[in-house]
C-alpha cells in the first residue's frame, strides 16, 4: 500500500519519497515540501480538510487532495 501524507495520523513522522503527479503547487516546493525532507501531522481541521503540517520546520496547511499526491516513508509510527 502507498502511503501519503493523507494517510499519517495526527503525531506521525514520515519522510517525503515522491509525488504522484507532476502538478503540484510551486509554493510546496518553495516552502519545503521535497523528497528527502520530514513531515509530521500536526493537527486536521473538522471536517477533515484541510490538515495542517509540518515540513522540516514549516508548518503548512494543504488541501487533502493535495496531500494525496505526496508519497511517504514513515518513520515514527504510534
Amino acid at each position: 500500500m502507498i502511503t501519503t501524507i493523507a494517510h499519517l495520523k495526527k503525531g506521525e513522522v514520515g519522510i517525503i519519497r515522491e509525488f504522484t503527479t507532476d502538478t503540484l503547487p510551486l509554493k510546496l516546493l518553495e516552502m519545503g515540501c521535497l523528497p528527502g525532507n520530514k513531515v509530521e501531522l500536526v493537527q486536521v481541521a473538522p471536517l477533515k480538510d484541510p490538515i495542517y503540517i509540518n515540513v522540516d520546520g514549516s508548518h503548512i496547511a494543504i488541501r487533502k487532495s493535495v496531500a494525496m499526491q505526496i508519497e511517504l516513508d514513515i518513520i515514527e509510527k504510534l
